[in-house]
């Protein structure tokens, strides 16, 4: 039987409501209701709701179900801090404080439900992304095909606890269901909010995470508040604590949209052409929203249905450099016509291959500044999609203040580019790695490589030593990403050679024989080590993490410029037919620059590496398989310095 008694309210907040600034006059009201309860995984928890009231009046709630630790835990615990006491673990003296408390860190993992609406395409195209296959799971199927909220999942990811890789804490989001959480921010910093995105329902939620595992709900943004942009991608958070966002898809409506800097564009509408930039507040309010676009022709870009002039303006990917006045985004399809019509191929030209660099002097009016197509390259492929340059999904700039540079990965075509200097008003960008190419030469019995390769998340090291990149692929048998197959791997580039040349930059794959070995040039990337993902589904590798913490000698958490390990997880978009196997994966990366999966991150149920979401139970409930897109790294306030 669960018994429910009120909780007090920490620091005097019981009850509390604040009216936020602007014109959207926001209320967030703070909540606490202590509900200890058996749960569907036999655990107590612990649920905290906190609240709040968007632009329209509705309210939305974050629940947290914090898990209580059981016997064997704070057994596990006491241990951990007497062998710290004794000198008998230097990794427990590193984590274990003075007073016995442990200093942790955390996966924030954005996932969605997995319920009966993800099976509809594939029951269409006759696929089987299926990653539960077992036909006599009977009861948790049919749990698992009703609609749950989607959540935050709180993942213990402190080296050396008794927990590590456990979920202590769920924060589902409610009244709206299938949000097809996507994208947060890239990387997490001390006072940063969380900015999370859905994908389907054009609303951005805002979470207040100082207090990890216990996490709040600060904002809410809603698709009326965007009025010019949908589809929201991916965020990229500024020392203010703002947030740019892209949104990918066109404006609510067709016709002219006019925007916060007064600036008119014509688009086709919801989820069409031509997306946006948005500039949040940590309480969810749009500060301003400017047109991605240029306002002339773009050159080759087809849309649905047609504008006035050809517009490639869909920003997924988001990067900027403060110190610089820069922000760069990367388009990547124009979103409707995948997600409608999974059924028919697209035209392989919604595949934007454009990038876009904006002066960001004034954070509240983003000017495009240069518009690049990223240049074709030596392959001839059976379709135009799976040319170099289609899809340029994702992008990482550099960080060192004597770098400029940024990187382009292209997820169809598979092609990495690089232009050394972000401030130039006419950059160069050169193809300086081929990842199917490459790849298809150098694993035994992979195909030619003639097809979408699925390379996703792209992140630069904070010492600006490697390149990393997340790359679906496509596994044996599976026609969710057509073409040939592609190795489903995580791999690792030293690319310190081509940034040591600044502007002097050589290399430039414009060969075959130069795409399947790594370039001609001395300043070409090279291949520091791939981690090979086995995974059957029509998915694979899509986003990861860098984790940009580490404790210091005061026994605090601090951030750092030395890469040690980053995590990534194994999902797409299922409606769009690439799928994955739904799980989330730490890998160890040596002072040589080679990746291992953590053999310290278990799932807290199996006791395999990688933590699956294909579970039963969650501590909110017996929803079942769930579907994790995108983590961040964090640390509670009171263990960082």
């Amino acid at each position: 039987m669960a018994i429910a008694r009120d909780q007090a309210a920490p620091r005097g907040r019981r009850g509390l409501r604040v009216t936020a600034l602007g014109a959207v006059a926001a209320l967030i009201s703070i909540a606490f209701v202590g509900v200890h309860s058996q749960k569907a995984d036999a655990s107590d928890v612990v649920e905290y709701a906190s609240h709040f009231t968007a632009s329209n009046g509705q309210i939305f709630t974050a629940t947290n179900h914090l898990v209580q630790d059981s016997p064997a835990v704070v057994k596990a615990t006491r241990d951990l801090v007497a062998s710290a006491r004794n000198g008998t673990n230097p990794l427990a003296q590193k984590i274990v404080a003075a007073d016995g408390h442990i200093r942790r860190e955390y996966l924030v993992v954005w996932a969605g439900d997995r319920n009966a609406g993800h099976n509809a395409t594939a029951d269409v195209k006759n696929f089987n992304p299926s990653v539960d296959p077992d036909p006599s799971a009977g009861e948790r199927t049919v749990k698992d095909n009703v609609a749950g909220p989607d959540f935050l999942a709180i993942i213990d990811a402190t080296n050396g606890s008794p927990t590590e890789g456990r979920v202590v804490n769920t924060v589902t989001v409610n009244p709206v269901l299938e949000n097809e959480p996507h994208h947060m921010q890239y990387a997490w910093h001390k006072g940063d909010s969380i900015y999370a995105g859905g994908l389907y329902s054009d609303i951005t939620y805002v979470f207040n995470v100082k207090d990890l595992p216990r996490v709040d709900l600060t904002g809410v943004n809603l698709p009326m508040d965007t009025p010019c942009g949908s589809i929201p991608d991916a965020y990229w958070t500024l020392k203010d604590g703002t947030a740019y966002g892209t949104y990918m898809g066109g404006a609510d409506v067709p016709g002219p949209c006019r925007y916060t800097n007064g600036a008119v564009r014509v688009s086709n509408g919801f989820g069409g052409s031509p997306g946006s930039i948005v500039r949040l507040n940590s309480a969810g309010k749009t500060l301003s929203e400017v047109p991605a676009s240029s306002d002339h022709s773009e050159g080759f870009c087809p849309d649905y249905p047609a504008l006035p002039y050809p517009n490639c303006a869909n920003p997924h990917g988001i990067q900027v450099r403060e110190d610089l006045n820069r922000m760069i985004t990367s388009d990547f399809v124009e979103p409707r016509n995948i997600v409608l019509d999974p059924v028919h191929e697209p035209d392989p030209f919604l595949l934007r291959d454009t990038v876009r660099i904006f002066d960001i002097t004034n954070r509240d009016n983003a000017k495009l500044v240069s518009l690049s197509h990223m240049p074709d390259g030596p392959r001839r492929e059976p379709s135009p999609a799976f040319e170099e340059p289609r899809g340029t999904m994702e992008l990482g700039v550099t960080h060192q203040p004597q770098h400029k540079g940024a990187f382009i990965s292209a997820m169809c075509g598979g092609a990495i580019y690089y232009t050394p200097d972000i401030t130039d008003p006419t950059p160069v960008f050169r193809e300086v790695w081929d990842v199917s190419a490459y790849s298809a030469y150098h694993w035994p019995g992979a195909a030619t490589g003639d097809g979408c390769s699925g390379s996703s998340w792209i992140q630069i090291s904070p010492d600006d030593h490697y390149l990393v990149n997340a790359v679906i692929g496509r596994g044996p048998g599976s026609t969710s990403l057509t073409g040939s197959d592609i190795v489903k791997q995580v791999f690792m580039l030293d690319v310190h050679k081509l940034l040591a040349v600044g502007n002097a930059t050589t290399c430039d794959i414009t060969t075959l024989n130069q795409a399947t070995h790594g370039g001609a040039q001395a300043d070409c990337p090279t291949l520091s080590d791939s981690f090979r993902v086995v995974d059957n589904t029509s998915g694979g590798p899509h986003w990861g993490a860098m984790d940009n913490f580490a404790l210091g000698p005061d026994g605090y958490y601090h951030e750092t410029t030395h890469l040690s390990r980053v995590a990534f997880n194994d999902y797409f978009v299922a409606r769009a037919n690439v799928d994955g196997n739904h799980e989330l994966c730490v890998l160890d990366i040596s002072k040589q620059g080679k990746l291992a999966v953590d053999d310290n991150f278990v799932d807290e149920h199996t006791g395999q590496r990688c933590v699956q979401f294909n579970r039963p139970n969650w501590p909110h409930g017996a929803f079942g398989d769930a579907l994790p897109h995108s983590e961040v790294f964090a640390v509670p306030e009171q263990d960082l310095r």
